[in-house]
């Protein structure tokens, strides 16, 4: 389990600048990552191309597993032609995207504030092998206190 602070607003309303969570980091060896799962990561080989250095940690979160076929359209996600309900998001996303298949290997991750996050619509998706863990709690600031394992 390792502490992490958040430094932007790209998964807003869920995280806003400041709060702090746990990610646990040991389940990723032998579970799979789903839809819903809020993960941590290096940045892909995209993001150092522009910049970016193995350290500087991402936060979103999972929409797209292996083997999916994803499409955002009309302000809604589609994963294997159902649209998503996600009522965690700050708006509906201002872009159409895709459809694409996430490869094997590889994830979808979006910030809950679709429209101002820098995520896979922008630079592709995510090797797994990037992923750091999996947000667990968030636990500041006090009156917020929740877990954060996704459930449908």
């Amino acid at each position: 389990i390792e502490p992490r602070f958040i430094p932007s607003l790209s998964m807003f309303p869920t995280f806003a600048v400041g709060d702090q969570l746990l990610v646990e980091k040991v389940t990723k060896h032998f579970r799979g990552f789903h839809a819903g799962d809020i993960v941590v990561f290096d940045p892909p080989e995209a993001l150092i191309l522009k910049g970016y250095k193995k350290g500087d940690a991402f936060i979103k979160r999972v929409v797209g597993e292996e083997g999916d076929e994803v499409e955002v359209k009309d302000g809604i996600l589609y994963v294997n032609g159902k649209a998503r309900k996600e009522d965690f998001i700050a708006e509906k996303p201002n872009y159409d995207w895709g459809p694409k298949i996430v490869p094997d290997g590889m994830v979808m991750v979006l910030g809950d504030n679709r429209n101002q996050s820098y995520d896979s619509h922008l630079w592709g998706f995510l090797p797994t092998k990037n992923i750091i863990g999996r947000g667990a709690l968030k636990y500041w600031p006090p009156g917020q206190f929740r877990s954060l394992i996704y459930s449908e």
